[in-house]
């Protein structure tokens, strides 16, 4: 397990932006693929985006794709969700997880792959 806390959250108008961070402390992250998950009010949680190992592969869900944007920095141990033009229907806590992985390309959509996870930041959005 690797403890994992997420920054950034808050109160954003329609049309804002935000963007959320994720630390580890006490291992690199450098050693896993990383992504982001959302759970709204009353839904279950659903894949946002991911990452590589190398930051070099990135996924994200197609009713995301354009507004949101995933990145890494290694040296900082540091994953980055910036989100774009909000709307009220990204109001969620919004999750960090990492995934362990032989592979430094390969970024994971599957929540059942990703073995820890942070508390969450929520995110609301408002009209």
């Amino acid at each position: 397990q690797v403890p994992l806390a997420e920054f950034g959250g808050g109160l954003v108008q329609v049309g804002g932006s935000l963007s959320l961070s994720c630390a580890a402390s006490g291992r690199t992250l450098s050693s896993y693929a990383m992504g982001w998950f959302r759970q709204a009010p009353g839904k279950e949680r659903e894949f946002v985006a991911s990452i590589s190992k190398s930051g070099g592969s990135t996924r994200y869900s197609d009713s995301l794709k354009g507004r949101f944007t995933i990145a890494r920095d290694n040296n900082q141990n540091t994953v980055y969700l910036q989100m774009n033009s909000l709307k009220p229907e990204d109001t969620a806590v919004y999750y960090c997880a990492g995934a362990a992985t032989d592979y430094s390309e390969q970024a994971y959509y599957s929540q059942s792959r990703y073995a820890f996870w942070g508390q969450g930041t929520q995110v609301t959005v408002s009209s």
